[in-house]
């Protein structure tokens, strides 16, 4: 039997959207189990204007739909899932996470990938422009991002159960992030998969691995 009030929300990755194949994939699979994922848009149709704290705030009113009595469950992609992580860290209504390919240290993962000079041509014109997923098609993204990323903590030390999933051939998040992290907190399970960053060719052995920790939490 299902738990009772049990709220489901998946958070996508970066320049990716609510239909993403991954939030399909956990929408369709919890619905054949009669069990709803809400899946807000971490952008409110501001992509040029995202930074981390205006994702936190909209995970914080998704979360106000919930009432006392319902835990919360968070599935998170990439940067969705370093939210995730975020968001548990100050919120004890959260009771699990499941985080594929968390983006901890974002803001160290970006200055790496861009290097000090497409950095300062960002933070002097103001916005670069990034090829976004969910549009198809390459937008602006402002530098505000990175101002905001640097206050937040790259490892957040959230103590609810989690489990992680990471490819051992991600190229975009380092599989030794989840690994540094798995072995410093006991609360995290971590599965390495053999895949990439997007795990969308793993999603079948996710979702074995995941669905009763889903629905029921950590077996005791």
């Amino acid at each position: 039997m299902l738990p009772p009030h049990l709220r489901v929300f998946y958070l996508h990755g970066f320049a990716s959207s609510c239909a993403s194949r991954k939030a399909r994939f956990f929408k369709d699979r919890l619905a054949s189990l009669d069990v709803t994922l809400g899946i807000p848009d971490l952008c409110e149709g501001n992509f040029e204007g995202l930074t981390i704290t205006g994702q936190l705030n909209v995970i914080e009113r998704t979360a106000r739909t919930c009432s006392a009595n319902e835990p919360i469950v968070l599935i998170g992609s990439s940067l969705g899932g370093y939210l995730a992580a975020l968001y548990a860290a100050r919120h004890a209504a959260v009771s699990r996470l499941v985080l594929l390919a968390p983006a901890f240290q974002f803001h160290r993962l970006w200055t790496t990938e861009l290097g000090p000079r497409r950095l300062q041509e960002w933070r002097e014109n103001g916005t670069i422009p990034i090829f976004h997923h969910g549009e198809g098609r390459e937008v602006p993204i402002g530098y505000q991002l990175m101002d905001d990323a640097g206050r937040h903590d790259p490892f957040p030390p959230f103590r609810q159960p989690a489990l992680i999933f990471h490819g051992t051939q991600d190229a975009v998040v380092p599989v030794q992030y989840s690994v540094a992290f798995a072995e410093a907190h006991r609360n995290v399970r971590l599965v390495q998969v053999e895949s990439g960053h997007e795990l969308t060719d793993a999603l079948d052995e996710i979702w074995r691995e995941s669905r009763d920790f889903v629905l029921y939490g950590p077996s005791i």
